[in-house]
């Protein structure tokens, strides 16, 4: 059994398509398709039950699958504690996160003491972020919410309040307060309903007797602020969302409890390098003074 050979299994076994795996391990189907057979033959077993060029793992290679995944991660993390102890004022630091507001500050902060370690970010859902956790592909993942399941490693930094943003010269916008029944009447601008910031406003608006009505339902948390500005609806944005620069004005909401909850996720058996560790410590340090500002 060779380490080609499980390499090429993984990626047909995540794509479950011989042309896609091929192209994705920049090699031919046939030489792609050849490293599947002799690994079958090795093992004494087929692996995949076949239509065509698409593949679905038998019950063979689901259980084969684990134990591939295993000894590819343990190759990985021996491979990155070397470099570490080689060079460790090089290398990367691989993050994902499901809403990047915070992240430029965090990096900016990092790269001033550790100006050659690089980073490669990914924006995932939840469910990715779950994925990429468990396959050891990540050093941290920033997340809210948080995910509490067995082998990640789940850190509360930051309870972060969600506040009511409506434009300048808005009826609202001499007030610093409000309550959440106030607001019934009003135009919406949000997420789509899945992302833990919608599912949790709908939830706290329902218990005080109303639903939200929108009049934009979108995918990029980011864009909410240009439509609130445009006088298109009031947004409800977590407070590490908030741009000074922005013609908005933010209300804190008085009578329910409003916070999303904000995570660092990592994986419990993979090596972290030194700078990795340094990078959890920027951003503990970073949501501790935010703490200690709005307290």
């Amino acid at each position: 059994m060779e380490l080609l050979q499980l390499q090429y299994f993984l990626a047909v076994a995540r794509l479950e398509h011989v042309t896609d795996a091929a192209r994705s391990l920049h090699v031919t189907q046939s030489s792609l398709s050849k490293t599947i057979q002799r690994l079958e033959e090795d093992l004494g077993v087929p692996l995949f039950d076949r239509t065509g060029r698409k593949l679905r793992l038998n019950e063979f290679g689901s259980r084969f699958l684990h134990r591939a995944e295993r000894a590819l991660f343990e190759l990985e993390q021996g491979k990155q504690e070397l470099s570490d102890l080689s060079s460790p004022q090089y290398g990367t630091i691989e993050l994902a996160v499901t809403n990047a507001s915070t992240l430029p500050n965090i990096l900016r902060i990092f790269q001033k003491k550790h100006p050659h370690i690089q980073f490669h970010v990914q924006m995932l859902t939840t469910q990715e972020m779950i994925t990429l956790l468990y396959r050891g592909e990540v050093d941290f993942c920033l997340s809210s919410p948080p995910i509490n399941e067995d082998g990640i490693e789940c850190q509360i930094v930051f309870a972060d309040p969600i506040l009511v943003a409506v434009p300048l010269g808005h009826r609202l916008a001499d007030r610093s307060r409000i309550s959440l029944t106030e607001l019934k009447d009003e135009r919406f601008v949000g997420v789509k309903r899945g992302y833990l910031t919608r599912d949790l406003v709908d939830s706290v608006c329902s218990s005080a007797g109303f639903v939200p009505r929108y009049v934009y339902e979108g995918n990029e948390p980011t864009r909410l602020s240009a439509l609130v500005e445009a006088g298109i609806g009031i947004a409800f944005i977590p407070s590490t969302a908030v741009n000074s620069r922005e013609q908005i004005h933010y209300l804190q909401v008085e009578d329910h409890e409003l916070v999303r909850e904000i995570a660092l996720l990592s994986n419990r058996s993979r090596y972290l390098s030194r700078a990795a560790l340094e990078f959890r410590e920027v951003v503990v340090d970073y949501f501790g003074a935010i703490s200690q500002e709005t307290s």
